[in-house]
């Protein structure tokens, strides 16, 4: 499957804490969580739920899957008008979430996947495209075995000044080719990249 990450950050890199409450995840002190929220227009907001609308299937880190869980897998699409392309796609496609420690997912339509093997062999299957949204700690792993096809940038513009960050301070290099940009009317940009192996620098 061609395995594609979706992923709001902000300009100094943070994905920590986006979502719509502030105490949706405090880990290390982190107080300034809702940095994305009410940030992007409406055609931000259509590229989000065209996304959505266009995987065969999702995989999840652990704590993502649990924060969509309880809050997308709740809802019908009455209950969220404007977004029904995106309740209509996590309720009806596979799941799948990486966890070593969960036993039984109870979003129905998951699939756990308990070690790396796993996720490489999901991604190895055919099919169309596999999604995943938020979940740093797992689009680091993906990203340094190699088995991102295609990443999509969602840049908030705003620094936060704390928090996780996407990219480790020292990780592995990697170079990327620009697919698509755009730039929202209240400058949110969104970017779409490629893998291209590792950069080239100056003498080697």
């Amino acid at each position: 499957m061609k395995l594609t990450t979706n992923t709001q950050i902000t300009l100094d890199g943070v994905v920590q804490g986006n979502g719509g409450a502030s105490e949706e995840d405090r880990r290390n002190g982190f107080e300034r969580g809702g940095w994305a929220l009410g940030k992007g227009d409406d055609e931000t907001h259509a590229f989000i739920k065209a996304t959505y609308a266009r995987a065969d299937a999702f995989l999840f880190g652990r704590r993502t899957y649990d924060l969509f869980s309880s809050s997308w897998g709740s809802m019908t699409e009455q209950d969220a008008p404007g977004w029904e392309p995106v309740v209509r796609a996590l309720n009806s496609q596979p799941k799948y979430v990486a966890s070593a420690t969960l036993a039984d997912a109870a979003w129905a339509g998951t699939t756990v996947l308990p070690d790396a093997t796993a996720i490489a062999e999901l991604k190895a299957e055919p099919g169309g495209e596999l999604q995943v949204h938020g979940s740093g700690t797992l689009v680091r792993w993906l990203l340094r075995n190699g088995l991102v096809d295609e990443m999509t940038l969602i840049v908030v513009p705003v620094v936060v000044g704390q928090g996780r960050r996407l990219f480790p301070e020292n990780g592995p290099d990697l170079a990327l080719d620009l697919v698509e940009s755009r730039v929202d009317s209240k400058g949110v940009t969104t970017q779409v990249f490629r893998p291209a192996g590792r950069p080239q620098y100056p003498g080697n």
